[in-house]
């Protein structure tokens, strides 16, 4: 038999840094991901993505806005990223 599931997961956190700043009108396409520019000229995604399928297709947007994937990061909701503080423009999020 397959392994246990619970009926209503949690979605896992995730952070996503991209080479490259990301409009903030493409905020929205991600899907309540916060988005941040860096300091050093990166972009950092960040939040809940539901499953696995999910954060598939996130990167299938990233992919398919030609921006160089840098990383991908499950974290904790509340985990401040190394980076945080850094950031010099506004955050974005739906």
């Amino acid at each position: 038999m397959g392994r246990p599931h619970d009926e209503h997961p949690q979605p896992g956190w995730y952070e996503i840094h991209l080479q490259g700043r990301l409009d903030p009108r493409w905020a929205a396409w991600f899907e309540g991901l916060t988005l941040t520019h860096e300091g050093d000229g990166t972009t950092r995604l960040r939040g809940p993505v539901v499953d696995q399928a999910a954060l598939h297709g996130v990167l299938q947007r990233v992919r398919d806005l030609g921006l160089p994937l840098l990383a991908v990061a499950q974290v904790a909701p509340g985990q401040a990223s190394p980076s945080d503080g850094d950031d010099d423009t506004e955050r974005e999020s739906q």
